[in-house]
């Protein structure tokens, strides 16, 4: 499916500049397009040698943190739950460790710490496959439940939106924990029906309601505080946590006898390996995107789903924010410019300002996320992890149109 929707972007940016110099006399089009894939293929060798440092520090540390043992006991805290979701995944395994510190960083809105942990859980996955070039069900599982998982404080949103002049930047945080929510469950629910494993079982729904209780009396908690507080104490704790986690692994390894200086060499060489095996996924995303929004394609979809709206006579201000929620998926940074370019023009507490930043906040880029993480290991047959992915995008962004509405109607 990556084949097809790889190249699908090139060639309908290929019409749409088309369109463009033919009945609209764009005659910089094509170079508009020639200069977006130079752009992105900068940003590819950017983003990667970027990632060299902070991703061989984090599996480093990951290394000693395995080496003291701390991973198989958090193995052992998680591994009901993941033992019922992932089959093929062994009680005990490294990966369940991996996977759940990276969720937790996914939750916490902690990115630095989440990519170089999610591409560790990959590798711990891929161990365990036998078709190395074919995404496993547990690597799918996976990928969906990063690419959509609940983001507590998203706040970077918080921080854009005061920029442009928000009166109260954080009155969208309950949207946007309703909004990614909903997109971890609808990921999850997909992914469960394709691969028919069972969610309504006794230890399933014991995890799924005591995740949901944390999330309620967190979000509680949090919604009572002003912008400058919620935002100083989400990085406060962040920080926090990060930190102590980083000594709690040198202290366990250390009290074990574990040499924590050869520990940490041995992890950081995979991190300048596997940041290298990226650079090529990543630059066939990172082109493909870029020349799909210099054709205009975007625009053009935009305004036919606004004709479309309006033959229903509906309204019509969440068009306004669909930019960013079609970029989301293909474009972090994309979906961000997205989102401030919406709030530049409409006003940061217009409806359309509102629902850019909740979409921003709900949902992840499900494309960057399978090419990197996918990348990092050789997979090249992604079966239904796209699918899945998408729909749990899809369902997002719905959930933020529909609590938009209802918050701010």
């Amino acid at each position: 499916m990556l084949n097809r929707i790889w190249s699908g972007f090139f060639f309908i940016a290929f019409v749409a500049a088309m369109v463009q110099w033919l009945l609209l006399g764009n005659v910089f089009i094509f170079q508009a397009l020639v200069n977006a894939i130079f752009d992105m293929s900068k940003v590819t060798v950017d983003i990667a040698i970027g990632l060299i440092g902070i991703l061989s520090f984090w599996l480093g540390m990951m290394k000693i943190a395995e080496h003291a043992g701390m991973i198989d006991k958090l193995a052992q805290l998680i591994s009901p739950l993941f033992v019922r979701l992932m089959p093929t995944v062994p009680k005990g395994h490294p990966a369940i460790g991996s996977m759940t510190m990276n969720l937790s960083a996914n939750f916490l809105g902690l990115d630095n710490a989440a990519t170089p942990l999610g591409l560790k859980a990959m590798q711990d996955l891929q161990s365990l496959n036998n078709k190395k070039e074919t995404a496993s069900n547990a690597q799918i599982l996976f990928l969906v439940l990063n690419t959509s998982s609940v983001t507590l404080f998203p706040v970077t949103v918080f921080v854009y939106r005061a920029q442009q002049g928000a009166a109260n930047p954080t009155d969208i945080f309950v949207p946007i924990l309703l909004a990614t929510s909903a997109s971890t469950l609808a990921g999850l629910f997909a992914v469960a029906f394709v691969q028919k494993i069972k969610l309504f079982q006794y230890v399933t729904l014991l995890y799924l309601i005591a995740g949901i209780a944390v999330v309620a009396a967190i979000a509680a908690y949090f919604a009572t505080l002003s912008a400058e507080l919620l935002a100083q104490q989400s990085a406060l704790f962040g920080n926090l946590l990060i930190f102590t986690t980083l000594i709690s692994f040198l202290f366990f390894a250390l009290k074990r006898q574990v040499n924590v200086y050869d520990s940490f060499i041995e992890g950081a060489k995979q991190g300048f390996e596997t940041s290298v095996k990226i650079i090529p996924y990543l630059l066939a995303m990172l082109c493909a995107i870029g020349v799909f929004r210099a054709s205009g394609a975007l625009d053009i979809l935009v305004d036919g789903i606004r004709q479309l709206v309006l033959l229903f006579n509906a309204d019509t201000r969440f068009v306004d924010a669909l930019p960013t929620a079609f970029i989301k998926p293909l474009s972090g940074s994309g979906a961000r410019a997205m989102m401030v370019e919406t709030m530049n023009t409409h006003g940061a507490d217009s409806f359309a300002g509102r629902l850019a930043s909740i979409v921003q906040g709900s949902t992840e880029t499900t494309f960057y996320v399978l090419a990197v993480y996918f990348g990092s290991v050789g997979i090249r047959y992604s079966r239904h992890a796209l699918s899945c992915g998408l729909i749990a995008d899809f369902s997002g962004i719905m959930a933020a149109i529909g609590v938009c509405y209802w918050f701010f109607g």
